[in-house]
């Protein structure tokens, strides 16, 4: 078990908290998007099942892109998030979200899952922990999962932008998350996690096993089997759409294993064809 400590966690936490000249924000957002993009594009990579994974043990002997990706969440939480538009509002939270987890990760690796790290021995993973002040406001990553975004937007393709440095996880995009996309990224998101044996296995005559993260978040999709697979329907290829007539979820399951680059999937996992 690692221990991390709230001084360890919140290390830098006092240079989050300015708010950049609204003519500097702009040119903030653009700098922070451009070095984000450069080192998800660097680091993550898919893999024959087209899980992306990331090279956690490269990223974390090259010291500038340490600096770089502290710097980003640096930028992140210094923009003035709430005058921005909705898009761009949640672009920006899930893009901070994420890099914070890379960040947290990163601290603590080589490690088998993120539920290693435990900021209490009563804790099980970093979620809870405090770790970034963003216009006065000392947040988690709990809170900007369940007490933002999923609270602000309503939105069930929330669970699709979001990784938890997990296999089990809908991807870690190669680029960072843009309003001006968000949209149709959010929707590709959706349709690549649905369409693999992450979210959605075949296990008998109309029978299917999902990803835990429809019974952990069932009232985000309906709060029922009947909403949970209209959402899968809606974004299912030809060839699992053709499977989910009259079926029935008999259980769940995920894998917590590091999305590391040399790790392995549970199980074999296959993607669905089109």
């Amino acid at each position: 078990m690692i221990m991390i400590s709230r001084r360890h966690i919140l290390a830098g936490a006092a240079l989050l908290t300015t708010t950049p000249h609204p003519l500097s924000a702009a040119k903030g957002q653009s700098d922070c998007d451009a070095i984000w993009d450069r080192l998800l594009s660097t680091y993550v990579h898919g893999d024959a099942q087209e899980i992306n994974r990331v090279d956690y043990a490269a990223w974390k002997a090259n010291k500038d892109d340490l600096k770089a990706l502290d710097g980003v969440v640096t930028g992140f939480a210094a923009l003035p998030i709430s005058s921005l538009t909705k898009p761009n509002q949640f672009a920006l939270w899930a893009n901070l979200y994420n890099a914070l987890t890379l960040q947290v990760v990163l601290s603590f690796y080589p490690i088998k899952s993120i539920r290693e790290i435990r900021p209490s021995l009563l804790s099980i993973g970093p979620w809870k922990q405090k770790c970034v002040n963003v216009e006065g406001m000392d947040l988690s990553l709990d809170d900007i999962e369940h007490g933002i975004l999923r609270k602000n937007w309503a939105d069930p393709r929330v669970h699709y932008c979001l990784n938890c440095a997990s296999v089990g996880c809908p991807n870690l995009q190669r680029r960072g998350w843009r309003a001006t996309s968000l949209e149709a990224d959010l929707d590709a998101a959706a349709r690549t996690f649905i369409n693999s044996a992450r979210a959605v296995r075949i296990v008998g005559p109309k029978q299917l096993r999902l990803s835990s993260i429809y019974q952990w978040f069932k009232s985000d999709f309906g709060n029922n089997q009947a909403g949970i697979l209209d959402h899968i329907r809606r974004y299912a290829a030809p060839s699992l759409g053709a499977q989910l007539t009259h079926v029935r979820i008999i259980g769940y399951d995920y894998d917590w294993s590091i999305n590391a680059t040399k790790g392995r999937a549970k199980n074999g996992l296959t993607i669905w064809g089109n």
